[in-house]
């Protein structure tokens, strides 16, 4: 079932299942929804893929990092691509923009900082439904991410099919330098991962990512970053 909105929702929808075929991540459609949205929100009905959609778009915002810029417009260069090699548009490909330098600095939690983060973790509010997958999602999303090791992107991409809560064991799929690996969990996890599997299976039945965003994919890097940010 198509579930874009703009004048060419069945192009992006031919684009994923391709991907899909082809065993291609589709991580980012996140932001081929959100084009998706601006473009049916801010053009007429029926309007094809246009050069002026993309330019909008894709234009560097006050609030962004190149990195992050490039993140977001990377799933619209990809579909462009793909429909140029078809011969199906001729817009031009928005450009990448350079990266910072990488100045991050490791920081490590005293054990009051993790406490007071976990208790905000808790706390979230829910007062609709995607507050209320997200209080659900971060506390446990989190608490794997430091009891376990594993990395953001492992944890996004989990599928619940990769989750053997019987046994506490996680099969991670994609990962860096790595086709595949296994990562065995506490017993103390893997009871909170029960727990958030038996509640949020009646909020989002029959997800396909364990941690599931509303939309139904699964959640990007830079959602998973602005919730930390907030927290």
């Amino acid at each position: 079932m198509n579930t874009y909105r703009s004048g060419f929702a069945d192009l992006i929808q031919a684009f994923v299942d391709y991907r899909n075929a082809s065993g291609m991540s589709n991580e980012q459609c996140s932001y081929l929804r959100l084009f998706d949205k601006y473009c049916a929100d801010n053009y007429p009905p029926e309007t094809p893929l246009i050069q002026d959609m993309v330019d909008m778009w894709c234009a560097k915002r006050d609030t962004e990092l190149n990195r992050s810029h490039n993140t977001r417009i990377r799933p619209i260069r990809a579909l462009i691509k793909f429909l140029r090699k078809r011969d199906l548009t001729d817009v031009t490909l928005p450009p990448l923009l350079r990266a910072e330098p990488w100045t991050y600095i490791s920081h490590v939690f005293t054990y009051e900082e993790l406490r007071k983060f976990f208790d905000e973790c808790d706390a979230l509010p829910s007062n609709y439904k995607s507050q209320r997958v997200r209080k659900l999602a971060c506390p446990v999303l989190f608490r794997l991410l430091y009891s376990s090791g594993i990395r953001t992107t492992e944890a996004r991409l989990l599928r619940r099919e990769n989750v053997a809560l019987e046994h506490g064991i996680l099969s991670i799929e994609k990962s860096k330098g790595f086709d595949q690996h296994y990562v065995a969990l506490h017993e103390s996890i893997t009871e909170l991962l029960r727990r958030y599997d038996s509640t949020i299976e009646a909020i989002q039945p029959q997800r396909t990512y364990f941690f599931q965003a509303p939309h139904g994919g699964c959640y990007t890097h830079g959602w998973l970053t602005d919730a930390f940010r907030t927290i």
